[in-house]
């Protein structure tokens, strides 16, 4: 038994639905309805990021209950969100660039990859690939700024837990009332180039994690389609098989976790330099100046080897597994939502 598009009429066949194009959709109420549900998801995902920054940052391991247990000893339950309002305001036009992009590039390359003479499981897995590339690109210019701003706050409290002797030395204590007063007091310490440290190396984390893991989603999603075969879909009228709502979405969020592990094991290394390079400082001739990447590989070797580099690992993995299941599920609503209707043929 083989997949085909439910665009597709061949009978005695699992018809998925058709991934809905870019040319498909209502374009305002994507970004629209986009930023409402996706500001939703950050909301609920945000603490487990700050318990990852925080773990990051330290100088020696500290387990994510201990890290839990003092933040809302020392900070209480608002120690959780340091940051979101800053982190919201960005993601939402970092979110929009990024949608914008995956869908644009998505759809250009797969009409080219067919036309080239690929099959549809080859095109579809080089399309994706080359959306998440260029997506991750086109949003890490909003979003480096935002993570800049947001784990500056996110730290600040930071000296209180589990007592000093656990406190980098190299962490940034500048106090800052919100993302704003952050803004203000980057740009006069270090100019605009302030707002882009890790920039570089963000690049170098999310532009390929994100081309990882969307060819991967691609293969995954069909792969357990063939597994699972018909014994979840309801025989239609002509003589194929379509999937009910509750297989679909569970078949798409079993392909986003797949899709997320190898991806934050093989870049978590990256992602622990870049967030201490936006948050950390070192020390010259008594004056605090930006890390710069060697300084900081060299660090982290010294306080713990490869091991220092994964420190975090389990909040990020699960913070990317939890988040790519509700991004997918919710982009595939989303997309469901905005679709233009088909404006009846007149004669």
């Amino acid at each position: 038994m083989s997949l085909t598009s439910a665009d597709d009429d061949s009978g005695s066949e699992i018809r998925i639905p058709a991934d809905i194009d870019w040319h498909r959709l209502d374009k305002s109420k994507f970004f629209f309805l986009g930023a409402a549900l996706f500001s939703g998801v950050s909301a609920a995902l945000y603490p487990i990021v700050v318990l990852k920054t925080r773990q990051q940052v330290s100088s020696t391991q500290v387990s994510c209950f201990k890290m839990s247990f003092s933040i809302m000893k020392y900070e209480g339950f608002r120690g959780f969100y340091r940051g979101f309002g800053t982190s919201l305001m960005g993601t939402i036009p970092a979110r929009a660039l990024y949608m914008g992009a995956l869908e644009v590039t998505k759809s250009s390359v797969g009409t080219a990859t067919v036309s080239l003479g690929f099959s549809d499981t080859t095109a579809t897995a080089i399309s994706n690939a080359a959306a998440g590339l260029s997506s991750a690109m086109a949003a890490q210019l909003v979003w480096t700024p935002v993570d800049v701003l947001s784990q500056r706050l996110m730290v600040q409290g930071y000296n209180d837990i589990n007592g000093s002797k656990n406190v980098n030395p190299n962490v940034n204590f500048c106090r800052y009332r919100n993302g704003l007063d952050a803004l203000r007091k980057i740009l006069h310490a270090d100019g605009p180039k302030g707002l882009y440290r890790g920039f570089g190396i963000s690049i170098l984390t999310y532009a390929p994690s994100n081309a990882v893991w969307w060819a991967s989603y691609s293969v995954a999603h069909k792969l357990i389609w063939n597994g699972i075969g018909s014994s979840t879909c309801k025989k239609d009228e002509n003589g194929g098989f379509r999937p009910d709502s509750r297989a679909l979405v569970a078949v798409q969020g079993l392909s986003a976790a797949m899709a997320s592990g190898a991806s934050a094991l093989i870049t978590m290394p990256l992602d622990t330099i870049k967030t201490r390079l936006q948050v950390l400082d070192r020390e010259e001739n008594g004056v605090r100046k930006p890390s710069n990447v060697l300084q900081t590989v060299r660090n982290l070797v010294q306080e713990g080897g490869l091991a220092a580099c994964y420190r975090g690992l389990g909040p990020r993995w699960a913070s990317m597994a939890i988040s790519a299941t509700t991004m997918i599920t919710t982009y595939e609503f989303l997309k469901q939502l905005s679709t233009k209707t088909q404006e009846p043929l007149t004669t």
